[in-house]
């Protein structure tokens, strides 16, 4: 099987996405402004870019499937659209089973409700020797990295902070893996883990 990895963009202050997380604002307050290091430095950050696309297949909580609570909808196929940028099988942490979603481009959600541990199974025998990548939020990261699941995690920081939103912090990370190594550019600084042996 392959490589278990996780990137995953914070602001300055510890939070992958801000507060009060809506349908206008899927990553809540300010949220999209972590991820300009993708949008508008794209050969600046071209290393990172092509690390995150590399996966065969994605675990993510409902959470990051979404809508927000109180806002489902039975026709509800995810923030993405028809053709999400995955292209790739999906696995989605919920309580509550649905049937699996296949959309254009080779993206399918499928729903687990038995826990981390099925979900990363079913993603590694559909990913095979290729990577598969844990996608957020932050408290489905931490679930993986406290399991001791996570193989490489790859830490964007964002020159912003948010106040308040969905935490993930670097002592989360290093209580369990080792920083390897680090890069900086103007819109995001880069830091590499490996998982502690």
């Amino acid at each position: 099987m392959g490589p278990v990895h996780c990137d995953v963009t914070v602001s300055l202050d510890g939070f992958c996405a801000g507060a009060r997380q809506s349908m206008q604002h899927p990553l809540g307050d300010g949220g999209e402004d972590l991820h300009r290091w993708q949008f508008e430095q794209t050969e600046e950050n071209a290393t990172e870019i092509a690390a995150i696309t590399e996966a065969s297949a994605f675990v993510m909580g409902q959470n990051m499937f979404g809508p927000p609570s109180g806002d489902e909808q039975a026709d509800w196929i995810g923030w993405w659209g028809d053709n999400p940028p995955y292209h790739s099988p999906v696995f989605v942490l919920t309580h509550h089973h649905k049937p699996t979603l296949c959309l254009e481009g080779g993206t399918s959600f499928q729903f687990i409700t038995q826990g981390i541990e099925e979900a990363l199974c079913q993603a590694q025998d559909a990913a095979g020797e290729r990577p598969v990548a844990i996608a957020g939020g932050a408290q489905t990261i931490v679930q993986f990295l406290r399991a001791g699941l996570i193989d490489e995690l790859r830490l964007h920081i964002a020159p912003i902070r948010l106040g308040q939103g969905e935490a993930i912090t670097v002592e989360d990370i290093e209580m369990h893996m080792d920083r390897t190594n680090h890069r900086e550019t103007t819109l995001a600084t880069h830091v590499y883990y490996q998982r502690r042996r």
